[in-house]
């Protein structure tokens, strides 16, 4: 009995603070500045961006990037697919879209140093290759689905609020049950360790930023040698953005659910294997920061559920001040688990299909999701998008 109350005044102790921490970020949500819209095509934006977007065997994703990408208007001077010698198909698929819309340009790739992670060097020769009169650097993913009126909203916004660098959260398109069911688990973990879209981060340790669709001023990456600083990052797109706010330029990161989509990945798998290695972040953050956010979650996003269920039935053996006060603390952060559920759920596209009903299931994943982070962060990935990897050096 003593040794129980001990435990449960210890873990309500550390709850406790972590509660507390948790509110304060909810807190500062609660004032978060609103989605991006689509906007009309500005002639003051004329030829002001250069798009580059890396792939490798992306023929069966590429279809919906190209389409949205191209819709875009004068803004874009060009459109540069950078891609490291697909043998799918992707390669015929640009040079045919090449011959609709001319400002589509392949590009491939120098072969990849021991030193670097393909995603930042495609990205970094597309800098390289590109026109040197754009004042603007975008980076799309070949998954993403840019809506009309895109680019011109994403730009005004940074100029709007003085960002040399702005991301986007986008709208998800899931499938599969398991996918409804474990994928915002995924996301949640980002949501509870870091500011949410449209609140700017208090320190570059903290800062968030989305790959998926990431514009920055010409002069910054000038300024910082290009993707270098990110070259052996498998979060690329965070350790840059964090990089580059502590060498103080303002990065933003905004919600951007209805003027950019994505279909990430296919099926429960894939999305806890491929999307599950990366959100830990352990390349953007030193390992006392790593391991104090994956404590962090498994006392606020994890435990809270089992804590409830051991105490009912286990509750005629607990000492009950300590059951009692924790049963309060944990019932609290599973209200606000459901309540920061319905909060997300325009960041994902429904169609009324039952499979769907598995969203409002998604905090029973809450305990996979950030066991998948504990062991994400214990491993270096060695194959990426169809490349092994050794030690990077």
């Amino acid at each position: 009995m003593i040794t129980s109350a001990i435990i449960s005044l210890v873990l309500l102790l550390f709850q406790s603070v972590c509660f507390f921490i948790l509110l304060s970020r909810l807190f500062r949500g609660a004032t978060r500045l609103p989605p991006l819209q689509p906007e009309l095509a500005n002639p003051s934006l004329l030829a002001k961006v250069s798009v580059i977007v890396p792939t490798l065997n992306e023929v069966d994703r590429i279809d919906k990037m190209l389409e949205g990408i191209t819709r875009q208007s004068y803004e874009v001077k060009e459109i540069l697919i950078i891609d490291s010698n697909s043998q799918d198909g992707t390669r015929e698929k640009v040079i045919e879209a090449s011959k609709t819309d001319p400002r589509i340009r392949l590009v491939t790739d120098p072969p990849l140093p021991s030193h670097w992670v393909g995603r930042p060097w495609a990205l970094h020769n597309g800098f390289l290759s590109s026109s040197d009169t754009s004042e603007w650097i975008l980076g799309i993913d070949a998954d993403t689905q840019p809506q009309k009126g895109l680019i011109p909203s994403l730009v005004n916004f940074a100029n709007k609020y003085n960002y040399d660098v702005v991301s986007l959260s986008p709208q998800f398109i899931l499938k599969d049950a398991g996918e409804w069911w474990l994928q915002p688990a995924l996301l949640m973990t980002l949501l509870y360790r870091f500011e949410s879209s449209g609140v700017d981060a208090k320190s570059p340790e903290t800062v968030m930023a989305n790959g998926q669709c990431f514009l920055i001023k010409r002069k910054v990456l000038e300024a910082i040698d290009g993707y270098s600083c990110a070259s052996k990052s498998f979060c690329d797109d965070v350790t840059l953005a964090r990089h580059i706010s502590s060498m103080g330029y303002k990065v933003g990161f905004a919600d951007g659910a209805k003027v950019i989509k994505v279909r990430m990945y296919e099926g429960l798998k894939e999305t806890w294997t491929e999307w599950g290695r990366s959100l830990d972040l352990k390349d953007a953050a030193s390992k006392s920061q790593l391991w104090t956010e994956c404590g962090f979650l498994a006392l606020i996003q994890a435990l809270p559920l089992p804590i409830i269920i051991t105490g009912f039935l286990c509750c005629s053996t607990l000492d009950f001040l300590s059951f009692y006060l924790l049963f309060i603390l944990n019932s609290l952060l599973v209200l606000i688990r459901f309540a920061l559920l319905i909060a997300i759920a325009p960041s994902y596209q429904f169609t009324k299909s039952p499979r769907e009903l598995f969203f409002f299931l998604s905090p029973l994943a809450d305990i996979l999701a950030v066991i998948r982070i504990f062991l994400s962060a214990q491993q270096k990935p060695r194959q990426w998008r169809g490349r092994i990897y050794g030690e990077i050096k």
